[in-house]
């Protein structure tokens, strides 16, 4: 065979820079284009050498090889080639690839004569070979020689030993990557140096890479361009693999983190071609470090130990494995970070590692990787995180590890998250007794957080799991709960009711299930009659029976049907915690005991008893007696007048040690958050109560206390929006519907709708009544009820009211019932008679100082002193009004006091500003927002615009602009 040309001297330079221009696209490959030139040269000249080419997968090896035989086969030089594979020949030769690579001169080779002995097969191909050589120059090309088989690879070494004084250049090309499995000795190793030509080959440079995805893509940013380098690892397989996927689109983009973004799948079949040529131990590294990166935040202990050890665990030698984490950041492959564990440089490059890994092989992995994290004292949080992606660990570690990040997801308000782990919890090995708590705490969060049944079937089967009889209570109680919320009263009431037959050896359980069946019942009215009927009857022939949180029930009753008076409600109720209570049954005492001494007016005494009743409740769990602890503060608040508190975020309703009440206190928040909510609609936030079917139908106690605090500071339009929100309509029978009820009749009373207002208090009084809550102590609809009779001309009814008013004030006989009835009454009397009993009222609320009563009986007794003529007298009564409702913050009251002083003929009230309206009217002078003054001073952000919207008005301004003008005219504040 002739050559197709003639060959060329080592010394034609020109020749062949000229050929290697030719190569361009070849990046950053000229070196060893030259290198090779030079020895197919020196070849030509007659005297070869070896020359080799190494470098990790992808990094152009055979592209370069190509190169080197075209450019070859230009300058004269006949070539023979062959690729190495791992299946190597299926012709059954001795030595394949040698057999392969000289078949195409096997028949121009003389045969030997017949008499002569045959030749090994070694020596007959190298005699081959030497024949053609004698032709004229050959290069010998061998791609992937570590694929040889061995055979082949010693006649490749003895072949490099002998070509010094032929004319035939060895050009062989070796992988060479530092892998977790051992590699085979290399080629060269038993090879003088002078016989052999390396070069390495490695990553592309950025601007080598910027190069060529420009060449591809147009002119992109160079940001754009460093992700396309870091997602390929500057590999140019690699990257002209995901070239090759962006190619197609009409404008280039930025590129995505995943690989079912890409089409056709060039780049992560590149890169699981990577993978499989680096061997299988490798490649299950790789897919164990990208696991890991996976998770979002590493922990600080996530370094290259808890990697080795893992790999480790899943059989890969940990020295291979620091040495391979060591070698693949020169390759572009990693990124190493501040003294931790190695990341992948590009979000889209892990991926594409993890693509087409097996479920079970990565679910093994991220097993492994979150037990060696618990063995090296990493937090919990960050463990549960592999968990949740591992398979069913079967172990009691994996258990706690995902119950206690439940927790801690729990106490930072992360309930969704708490949910999942829970969830996944229940998959892994615990007792029939702890399942029962997780599934009744999962039940418990389930309900409450998207307000659904999606917790009903898990308090199901928690009280279907055999165990201890508290953990069935437990569940019974939370599933009760829930369906009295969803108005399944009877249901949850015959559920507890059910259990009596189990827990008979059990007295103080069954004590317990009867109590709470009993707080049940309040929400539907007719059974409400029958659990208190049947307490009665219990306390009257076995006492023992119900315990102290029992009798304290009826206690309560007692004081709602204005059967008793505070003085001796309170003597019982006080002698009820004197005795030794359940440790199941103490919350229903405390909060039982908290409603009654707030009734009474003992407001320090209920604020005690809430405090520690929710210190000893689990948030997290559904429970009647939780949501009516809240409910007694917000009642508390209430009482003292505390509209900031009632408009404050749910923190401040929470307290100290109570924790998160996503459990129980989804609907108790919705009136507290809209308040916070910077202007957004109730009912468009996310789910805790809303319906599908339209605009929440279950008001609260709490949102009661909002409407009515709204109404207070003057707030009405936004109480309107609150009041709204519901259709009362479709409301279940409810104690809390009927507080909703008055305080939306306040509403329409407040806002010049005596009419509707009074079908509103009616209404309150007729479900009241229906229930045998007869005592103002709860809703005094009667004395509301009264006021617009009078204002719609009615006074006869108006008088009936309030007599039956005050008649059942003095039964439970407090100075706050006492009061305010005695001046409705005397307002509807009118004349001196009239006055008389609206000066007594005055007294009676002086002395107890309750503020929230005292300045409306002030006023009023300002209007009738007006009436009567005596105007100095009047002025008197409606300027303290006016001074008590500023100190208050009632803004509504402090409006009222001003119109009577106006219609009385005195002048305004003065405008002095509270210390802390001057404060805040400061701050916001200077430009702070309010959300900046809040954090600033530690307040919510609707006490700033309650004291901001008190400051306006005093100064008479409408705009932020006017403050400081406004502030230097206005006088000194007092505290």
């Amino acid at each position: 065979m002739q050559p197709s040309s003639a060959p060329f001297s080592s010394h034609s330079s020109h020749s062949a820079q000229s050929s290697l221009s030719s190569l361009s696209s070849l990046y950053e490959r000229r070196e060893a284009l030259a290198l090779v030139a030079d020895e197919a040269a020196r070849a030509r000249a007659g005297s070869g050498r070896l020359v080799l080419l190494r470098g990790a997968t992808g990094t152009g090896r055979t592209a370069l090889l190509e190169a080197a035989t075209e450019h070859a086969e230009t300058h004269g030089m006949r070539v023979l080639r062959v690729r190495c594979s791992p299946q190597g020949s299926t012709t059954g030769a001795d030595l394949p690839v040698v057999e392969q690579l000289l078949s195409p001169i096997q028949e121009l080779c003389e045969p030997a004569p017949a008499e002569e002995e045959p030749q090994a097969p070694a020596a007959r191909l190298w005699r081959m070979l030497r024949a053609y050589a004698a032709e004229g120059p050959v290069l010998v090309a061998v791609d992937d020689v570590h694929l040889a088989d061995e055979d082949s690879r010693c006649w490749l070494i003895e072949a490099a030993r002998r070509v010094d004084r032929l004319p035939v250049l060895l050009l062989v090309t070796e992988r060479s990557q530092y892998d977790v499995d051992p590699p085979s000795a290399g080629l060269v190793h038993t090879l003088s140096p002078a016989l052999v030509r390396t070069h390495t080959l490695a990553p592309l440079s950025l601007d080598a890479a910027t190069d060529l995805v420009r060449s591809a893509v147009g002119d992109v940013p160079r940001k754009w361009v460093a992700d396309y380098v870091r997602a390929s690892a500057g590999n140019p397989l690699l990257l002209r693999a995901l070239l090759e996927d962006v190619g197609a689109a009409a404008a280039p983009a930025a590129l995505p983190e995943t690989c079912a973004a890409l089409y056709p799948g060039a780049f992560p079949a590149a890169v699981s071609w990577w993978l499989e040529c680096a061997g299988a131990a490798t490649a299950e590294a790789a897919r164990v470090l990208a696991a890991l990166d996976e998770v979002d935040e590493l922990p600080e202990g996530a370094d290259v130990d808890l990697f080795t050890e893992t790999v480790e665990t899943l059989g890969a030698d940990p020295a291979r494995v620091r040495g391979w984490l060591t070698a693949m950041p020169r390759l572009g492959m990693l990124r190493c970070g501040d003294e931790g564990l190695p990341r992948y440089p590009h979000p889209l490059l892990r991926d594409a590692v993890l693509a087409g890994w097996c479920a079970a092989d990565r679910q093994a992995a991220h097993g492994a990787a979150a037990e060696a994290m618990l063995r090296r004292g990493i937090p919990t949080a960050t463990v549960a995180k592999l968990l949740l992606r591992s398979g069913t660990m079967g172990e009691v570690w994996a258990t706690d590890a995902l119950l206690d990040a439940a927790a801690g997801a729990v106490r930072d308000d992360r309930t969704e998250d708490a949910v999942v782990l829970m969830r996944r919890a229940l998959d892994e090995p615990m007792s029939d007794g702890r399942r029962a708590e997780v599934l009744t705490e999962l039940g418990s969060l389930e309900f409450a957080s998207v307000r659904s049944s999606a917790g009903i079937p898990r308090l199901t089967e928690a009280m279907r799991l055999p165990g201890l009889p508290q953990y069935r209570v437990q569940a019974a109680v939370a599933l009760g709960t829930a369906l009295a919320r969803r108005g399944e009263t009877r249901a949850a009431v015959t559920l507890l009711r059910d259990l009596d037959g189990q827990l008979t050896n059990h007295p103080d359980l069954l004590r317990t299930v009867q109590t709470a069946s009993a707080l049940l019942g309040d929400h539907d009215q007719t059974i409400r009659k029958e659990m208190y009927r049947w307490l009665g009857d219990t306390a009257e022939h076995s006492p023992g029976a119900l315990g102290p949180a029992g009798r304290a029930l009826l206690v309560r009753y007692e004081a709602t049907a204005g059967l008793t008076s505070a003085e001796a409600a309170m003597k019982q109720v006080r002698a009820l915690l004197a005795e030794p209570a359940d440790p199941l049954a103490e919350p229903f005492l405390l909060g039982t005991a908290a409603a009654v001494a707030q009734w009474a007016d003992e407001l320090d005494e209920a604020e005690r008893l809430t405090d520690r009743g929710l210190t000893g409740q689990r948030p997290t769990l559904l429970h009647p007696m939780y949501e009516a602890l809240l409910n007694v503060r917000a009642d508390i608040a209430a009482a003292r007048g505390d509209y900031a508190q009632l408009l404050s975020g749910p923190e401040s309703w929470r307290g100290p040690a109570t924790g998160t009440n996503e459990a129980s206190g989804a609907s108790f928040r919705f009136g507290l958050e809209w308040a916070t909510g910077g202007g957004e609609e109730p009912w468009s936030k996310s789910g805790t109560t809303e319906t599908e079917g339209g605009p929440e139908t279950a008001p609260t106690n709490v949102e009661a206390h909002v409407l009515l605090a709204l109404v207070e500071t003057g707030r009405l339009d936004e109480a309107w929006q609150l009041a709204d929100a519901f259709d009362l309509r479709e409301a279940h029978d409810s104690w809390e519907l009927n507080r909703f009820l008055y305080a939306r009749g306040v509403v329409r009373a407040t806002s010049g709708d005596p009419a509707g207002a009074l079908g509103d208090f009616l209404e309150c009084g007729r479900r009241q009544s229906a229930r045998d809550v007869l005592s103002p102590v709860v809703t005094p609809w009667r004395a509301a009820a009264a006021e617009c009779r009078l204002a719609l001309g009615r006074p006869q009814e108006a008088l009936a009211l309030a007599e039956e008013e005050l008649r059942l004030a003095r039964v439970w006989n407090t100075p706050r019932l006492v009061g305010r009835s005695l001046r409705v009454l005397g307002t509807a009397t009118g004349g001196r008679h009239g006055l008389d009993l609206t000066d007594e009222a005055v007294r009676v609320l002086r002395e107890a100082s309750v503020e929230t009563e005292l300045i409306p009986t002030l006023i009023a007794r300002g209007r009738q002193l007006i009436a009567a003529g005596e105007r100095a007298r009047a002025r008197k009564s409606l300027r303290e009004a006016a001074e008590r409702a500023e100190r208050l913050g009632a803004v509504r009251l402090h409006s009222a006091a001003d119109e009577a002083l106006r219609e009385g003929g005195a002048r305004r009230t003065a405008t002095t500003l509270t210390a802390s309206e001057r404060r805040i009217g400061e701050l916001a002078a200077d430009g702070r927002t309010n959300t900046e003054i809040a954090e600033l001073l530690h307040v919510a952000r609707r006490t700033v615009e309650t004291h901001l919207t008190s400051a306006y008005r005093k100064l008479g301004i409408r705009r932020r602009a006017e403050l400081v003008a406004a502030l230097d005219r206005a006088p000194g504040s007092h505290a």
